[in-house]
């Protein structure tokens, strides 16, 4: 989905990630963890900076996906983990387009699903009144939003406009970002997205890396320990990483600590070649997949 939503973010990280070698590694391996995580912190970097209502501030998104200037991110990851990785600044930018740094502090909540019909037609939908119970009020049956609090409540920093930042009219930004995957022929090879507030990027992102780069099957790669980083933190399930990995990324500068990115809610789909239908749901929520 496009701005203000930050599908343009997840196609970002995971091009990042095509410029080094986690495909040839595993989850088991810290170095792959540690690409993850160095991918992360760029995407966020940018996608905080940037990503905002495209009907009021001009959101650069071919110049995030542009080859060159994802090439040029991937290189600032080095051998281990320095300070927060500052905001690029991609190619086709926006005369007045140099926004100030973001201070949004989006709340965790939401709801995802996956149905593939008879037909062949798939949905994947994140939808959100954002956090639970949204604003705790009713009308007519519905529970309004309180998804104000998705906007920068700073609107200037440094002399420059924050691209988030909240006006009459606007969207806010969103960390959803639910995916359905083509192949070259336009064929579908699965759909899954997950709730989860500003880490649903990080959840998605860690999801697609096990079934495409790993090749493990749906429910393994959603079952994989969630590991969001974003500037100077390192969160996720540290409990479920092997004590190996948890060592390999500490002497890359990657300490993980519990207390957020553990509250996914993945939901997905893979239709295999044969025509079976291969579900999945995170079992760290109250998820289901129902076969037809």
């Amino acid at each position: 989905p496009p701005p203000p939503s930050s599908g343009v973010s997840l196609l970002q990280m995971l091009a990042i990630l095509e410029h080094t070698d986690i495909a040839k590694r595993g989850p088991n391996d810290p170095q792959a963890w540690f690409l993850f995580a160095e991918a992360s912190r760029l995407m966020y970097a940018d996608r905080d900076r940037y990503v905002a209502d495209p009907a009021f501030v001009a959101v650069p998104v071919n110049g995030l996906l542009d080859p060159a200037y994802v090439a040029s991110r991937a290189k600032l990851i080095g051998e281990r983990a320095g300070n927060p990785p500052a905001a690029g600044e991609p190619p086709q930018l926006a005369a007045g387009a140099r926004f100030g740094e973001d201070a949004t502090q989006e709340v965790a909540g939401t709801s995802h699903f996956v149905v593939v019909d008879g037909e062949g037609d798939v949905v994947s939908v994140t939808t959100s009144v954002e956090s639970l119970f949204g604003s705790g009020r009713a009308v007519g049956g519905f529970f309004l939003n309180n998804q104000l609090t998705d906007f920068s409540f700073v609107a200037v920093e440094n002399g420059r406009p924050v691209a988030n930042a909240v006006a009459p009219g606007k969207r806010p930004r969103s960390s959803m970002s639910p995916v359905v995957v083509l192949d070259r022929d336009g064929r579908l090879i699965a759909a899954l997205g997950s709730p989860g507030g500003s880490a649903i990027l990080g959840y998605n992102a860690k999801t697609l890396v096990g079934l495409l780069a790993w090749k493990l099957p749906l429910q393994e790669a959603v079952e994989l320990p969630n590991l969001i980083a974003r500037g100077k933190d390192f969160f996720g399930e540290a409990a479920k990483f092997p004590p190996d990995v948890l060592e390999g990324l500490k002497a890359r500068g990657v300490e993980v600590k519990p207390g957020r990115g553990e509250e996914s809610g993945l939901h997905g789909v893979v239709l295999h070649a044969d025509g079976r239908l291969e579900g999945a749901a995170d079992l760290r929520r109250e998820g289901v997949w129902r076969q037809p």
